[in-house]
């Protein structure tokens, strides 16, 4: 089981969006049976094998055992992962573009980046557990508290002056070999899961 896992295939989507096969999707970080889970969710079993082929079908939950109870044979599936991340993939026609609109102050645009960033690496972690490689990746995150909108403003040109400096001093066109990477940093005001979706603003 994966920690967490894309969803790139929009059948697949709208599978684990079912708010039933989503709950099943929980149920299932521990391997159980269908007649384990009817009795959890309060669903006769027969449903719940519908919902679990159709989760299987799309590689959301895997066969863990088959043990055989007199003349019916009970099978144990478990979630392909603990938790997933619906790719901008699944929905191709409508699927945010970062290049349309590039501006750094746009709440939105910051969205197209996180969106794109969801696609690509999740690209990535397709292609990489196809290959069983791992893959190359570096994140920071971090709190900074502000004391005032102008901190936060020269705080920004601050990051994005000496960003673009270790891109230029690294950055080599002409390096035989070489691989492009990309570079997204954000900084947007903390979300106080107690409070909603309110944040804090100096």
């Amino acid at each position: 089981m994966f920690d967490i896992a894309v969803i790139e295939d929009p059948a697949a989507a709208e599978a684990s969006l079912d708010p039933m096969r989503a709950r099943l999707l929980a149920a299932l970080a521990e391997p159980a049976s269908a007649t384990m889970l009817a009795a959890r969710v309060g669903l006769p079993r027969q449903k719940v094998n519908y919902h679990l082929r159709a989760l299987e079908q799309h590689g959301l939950i895997e066969l863990v055992e088959e043990r055989r109870k007199g003349n019916v044979t009970e099978r144990v599936m478990q979630a392909t992962a603990a938790s997933y991340v619906i790719s901008p993939t699944a929905l191709a026609a409508v699927r945010p573009n970062p290049s349309d609109a590039p501006d750094r102050l746009s709440a939105r645009w910051l969205l197209a980046l996180a969106a794109r960033l969801v696609q690509d690496v999740g690209a990535l972690i397709t292609g990489a557990d196809r290959a069983k490689k791992p893959v190359a990746t570096f994140a920071i995150d971090a709190t900074v508290r502000f004391a005032s909108a102008s901190d936060r403003a020269a705080f920004a040109d601050a990051l994005a002056s000496t960003v673009g400096a270790l891109i230029s001093r690294y950055h080599d066109d002409t390096a035989p070999g070489g691989r492009e990477h990309r570079v997204v940093l954000a900084l947007h005001p903390s979300v106080n899961p107690a409070a909603g979706n309110k944040s804090e603003e100096p």
